[in-house]
């Protein structure tokens, strides 16, 4: 199958930016997927992933959660971003809030790139290190991006919408579903639980896949699930074992083909079921 896809400009002005994946051949609308970045926006991985799901029958789109008007800040471009996950990934993710080992990580890179990461790592992990990523900035432009979905693209107007998460965007994914009453499927790959007041709004499915070694985004899966079955909502999730965090991108040490595709299946099922 051709999949289409493309950088786009969405919202009542264009002030937003995204990449749109699409079956070439589609002369329909279809149901689409909203795609939500990790911590590392829409970069290579997270345009593979949007044109998987076009792949599998469906419009997906990435929102591009860090450009402003079309642009990025200089110090969140791609190719900055990029040094970053390199850094983290040769590093360890630990290295991130561990200031001593971080600044000796630093310390052994050229005074350009030394600055480089400084500066990029505290856009990006400034709150991480400060007591948590503050995701409803992020939410207007993800409800946002379900209307135009929903109501503008006429590749899927008028067709359900649902969303799939990663890391940052996992806990979007569960957020857009407390905010979002129209969102027919609500999808976390290791993403962040939301509170007790914000559960009682959803009202669609919620998948939820973990990893076992992830514990700071474990502690709240029982509490959501207990909520979820209070209010009789719909929730299942899985936890894989021996499994880390971010398990799903290919471009991480902690990859894990295996998980990676059980998972996969069980989110098109869910998908299927939904949409």
């Amino acid at each position: 199958m051709a999949i289409h896809g493309e950088w786009i400009h969405f919202g009542d002005d264009c002030q937003y930016t995204g990449y749109l994946a699409r079956p070439g051949q589609n002369s329909e609308p279809l149901p689409s997927v909203l795609i939500l970045q990790e911590i590392w926006g829409v970069d290579r991985h997270i345009e593979d992933v949007t044109r998987r799901f076009a792949g599998a029958g469906y419009v997906a789109f990435a929102p591009d959660l860090y450009a402003e008007r079309g642009e990025r800040p200089k110090e969140l471009a791609p190719n900055r971003i990029a040094e970053v996950q390199n850094f983290v990934n040769e590093n360890g993710f630990a290295v991130i809030k561990n200031q001593t080992a971080c600044k000796a990580a630093l310390a052994t890179k050229p005074e350009d790139l030394r600055c480089r990461l400084e500066e990029t790592m505290k856009h990006l992990f400034s709150e991480l290190t400060s007591g948590g990523l503050r995701l409803d900035k992020y939410l207007p432009l993800c409800l946002e991006s379900t209307r135009f979905l929903r109501e503008k693209c006429n590749y899927c107007i008028g067709q359900k919408v649902a969303s799939v998460g990663y890391c940052m965007g996992g806990g979007l994914s569960a957020l857009l579903a407390c905010n979002d009453p129209w969102l027919s499927g609500a999808v976390i790959y290791y993403g962040s639980a939301p509170n007790k007041q914000q559960i009682s709004n959803i009202q669609c499915p919620v998948l939820g896949l973990y990893a076992e070694f992830d514990e700071h985004i474990n502690t709240g899966i029982l509490p959501f699930s207990a909520v979820m079955n209070e209010l009789g909502k719909r929730f299942e999730y899985t936890i894989y074992p021996k499994a880390q965090h971010a398990f799903f991108n290919d471009g991480r040490p902690s990859y894990c083909p295996n998980t990676s595709r059980d998972a996969f299946l069980k989110t098109l099922g869910f998908l299927k079921q939904n949409l």
